[in-house]
């Protein structure tokens, strides 16, 4: 059996990851991936993106210098296979593809900016559906800085799917309007299925952080009361004290309460109940979208 690591950069509006993770073929012909290693940098393009329409040259420096770090830890751990994605915030700058450029040029990484369709695909693509019940009509839901993706799911097959740019960094703003949510909410009503009961499956950082904080055991569902409970309780507390006195790290206790309305609005629109957390996201979707590209559609040996 023959191991090989691949490696997945994903800028989002709120924070950069970079992810390191084994992958290997199983004796009956099924994949399987180990997690190396998760690096985030909170460098928050956002607030440049959709305030200016922009993103100055302070956050492009930290941009650069995050994905020259994100160089040096891909050559130290033997990456041998890679991509990077940006995401809402260079999607939307008017300088997104320049400073992209710029950045490939001095990193050697070749990031590329993708549409908010193929984000929401590549995220499907972790194959969640796979160790869910196929009887069951989910909607994959995730929630990042600069938009909400959706995708609704049965039986293993996508029926629809959509982004909005709607997303923590942009509330803080103040930069969604009502009639983005109601657009939302009437996209949402006419995608469900009559009849059907839906189930959400939760992606991003926050939602991740609000299982945490619900004591949750793995495989374990949220139910909407506790993420309730959750929304009143932090948003009691400034974003300092959530600093101080919930343990939240500073760039995640000021999205945390948006994040928790918008899936709040979502769980109300649908009349449903649960979400599923499997603390999976776009860079774990870029790793397993390069595996099978690579090692399935090819027929490369393994």
């Amino acid at each position: 059996m023959k191991i090989h690591k691949f490696g997945a950069i994903d800028v989002g509006s709120n924070a950069m990851r970079l992810l390191i993770t084994d992958a290997y073929e199983n004796e009956e012909g099924t994949a399987s991936f180990k997690k190396i290693a998760l690096y985030r940098v909170p460098v928050r393009l956002g607030s440049d993106a959709f305030q200016y329409g922009y993103i100055k040259p302070e956050k492009e420096k930290k941009l650069i210098n995050t994905l020259q770090a994100f160089k040096h830890l891909i050559d130290v751990h033997d990456v041998e296979y890679f991509e990077g994605c940006g995401t809402s915030a260079l999607r939307e700058s008017s300088n997104g593809q320049q400073i992209v450029d710029h950045a490939n040029k001095i990193t050697g990484l070749n990031l590329r900016i993708i549409s908010g369709q193929e984000e929401a695909n590549i995220i499907y693509s972790t194959q969640i559906s796979d160790e869910i019940d196929p009887n069951k009509f989910y909607l994959y839901m995730d929630v990042g800085g600069g938009s909400t993706d959706f995708t609704f799911f049965k039986s293993n097959k996508i029926v629809s799917s959509r982004s909005f740019k709607i997303g923590t960094v942009r509330l803080l703003l103040n930069m969604v309007k009502e009639t983005l949510w109601q657009e939302m909410q009437e996209w949402l009503l006419s995608a469900k299925p009559k009849n059907e009961e839906i189930f959400l499956i939760g992606s991003g950082g926050n939602i991740t952080r609000l299982f945490k904080m619900s004591l949750k055991g793995k495989r374990e569902p949220l139910f909407k009361a506790e993420i309730q409970l959750h929304y009143n309780y932090v948003s009691e507390f400034s974003v300092e004290d959530r600093v101080k006195l919930l343990d939240l790290k500073p760039d995640r206790a000021d999205v945390i309460v948006p994040a928790a309305r918008i899936f709040l609005y979502v769980l109300d629109t649908l009349d449903a109940d649960i979400v599923y957390v499997p603390k999976i996201g776009l860079a774990d979707g870029i790793v397993k979208q390069q595996f099978y590209n690579i090692f399935t559609a090819t027929n490369k040996p393994f």
